[in-house]
């Protein structure tokens, strides 16, 4: 038997097509990215998040000489907020990445593997869909309604 999984997403041109706290939020991951630590991929990526109660954070990837001791922005910021406000709903994450050195034709960078991963832990823990907005400096933007539409083959806790 052969099964389709289809993925609906948003396509934004630039960031002007964006709602006013799409646009902050735009804006906060930038410059979060333009503070990463990335010495040795060049590779500068920021992350802001929106809670339930209004307030944004952010962060960025942090690069270590031993590489599997860095951490992407996503965990970074996601870790962060959990550690800090552990009982708030996450409601829209965006993240904004791409090369030290721009290019217009960098296309909008998702977040990697166990980013997707992490990420589907705090929204399975929610009980409730995060919006997931990624970019580059480019300004096009894809959104999409959850972030299990990344990762529709997931591992949570019900298999446990």
């Amino acid at each position: 038997m052969k099964k389709d999984i289809q993925i609906s997403y948003e396509y934004f041109k630039n960031s002007s097509e964006l709602s006013d706290i799409e646009k902050k939020l735009f804006e906060r991951a930038k410059e979060a990215r333009e503070m990463a630590y990335a010495p040795y991929s060049q590779f500068l990526v920021g992350c802001s998040v929106l809670l339930e109660n209004g307030e944004i954070y952010s962060g960025n990837n942090q690069e270590n000489a031993a590489y599997p001791s860095g951490l992407c922005a996503e965990r970074t910021t996601l870790f962060w907020v959990a550690a800090n406000f552990p009982n708030v709903k996450i409601k829209k994450i965006f993240v904004v990445g791409g090369p030290k050195e721009f290019h217009e034709s960098n296309p909008p960078i998702p977040p990697c593997g166990a980013c997707r991963q992490s990420l589907i832990e705090y929204e399975t823990k929610q009980n409730e869909n995060i919006d997931l907005y990624f970019s580059s400096m480019n300004e096009e933007v894809v959104k999409v309604h959850a972030v299990k539409d990344l990762l529709p083959f997931y591992f949570d806790s019900t298999f446990l």
